[in-house]
């Protein structure tokens, strides 16, 4: 069974930014912002929980949230597809080697469901040190990268000019303390042909808002 629906470029409702930002101007853009991860923090301390995926499970249900964020360009075919759901591909960073593994977890709407298969799939994935990205068989997986190691205030993502990539990548850094508040730089890189700022924007008011109703709900 197919697990996307095919978009009637004539229709879609971007259809002059998809067509120029396809064939004239091919590019992506990214957006770097601070979000407030304050309650998010407590939350997952007072739960004994997670905060790295906690994180992991809103940032997957704000990016479901909207089929924007799940385009899909099938270039055999010249198709633009919008998949019924994306997951995310997480990473393990290994101290020995300082090499990371890529980590496949489907994404569920059952938090708990969700919580246990994603760390069910790092813990196997700490066991390897293969990088074994497999894109051709994950093809609604997108990219969500920690960096652990730093809480930066920039971060570009390249790709190959004129590569139609329409997964979203996010990345993100280490939360610090900012005036009592823990802050938290994010980064969202999407294709321009499926997305501009407002659309990037709004992935960041969606965090915000998903981050409030999570940190109020019973785990």
């Amino acid at each position: 069974m197919k697990n996307y629906k095919v978009i009637d470029k004539e229709s879609y409702y971007r259809k002059g930014v998809f067509r120029h930002f396809s064939e004239d101007c091919r590019c992506s853009c990214s957006m770097t912002a601070r979000v407030d991860v304050t309650e998010l923090v407590e939350r997952s301390r007072e739960s004994g929980t997670k905060f790295y995926l906690n994180f992991l499970y809103i940032l997957s249900k704000v990016l479901n949230s909207r089929e924007d964020y799940r385009m899909g360009y099938l270039w055999q075919t010249e198709e633009l597809i919008c998949y019924d759901v994306i997951h995310p591909t997480q990473y393990v960073f290994h101290e020995d080697t300082e090499t990371c593994t890529p980590v496949y977890t489907e994404y569920c709407p059952d938090y708990r469901r969700f919580y246990d298969n994603a760390l069910r799939d790092l813990e196997r994935a700490k066991k390897t040190r293969e990088y074994d990205l497999d894109a051709a068989n994950h093809p609604n997986w997108f990219d969500a990268s920690y960096i652990s190691w730093l809480s930066y205030d920039s971060l570009h993502i390249e790709l190959p000019d004129g590569y139609l990539h329409f997964a979203p990548i996010v990345n993100w850094g280490r939360y610090r303390e900012e005036n009592g508040r823990w802050m938290m730089p994010v980064t969202v890189r999407l294709n321009h042909a499926v997305a501009d700022g407002y659309l990037i924007a709004r992935v960041f008011h969606l965090l915000r808002q998903e981050i409030q109703c999570f940190s109020h709900s019973e785990l």
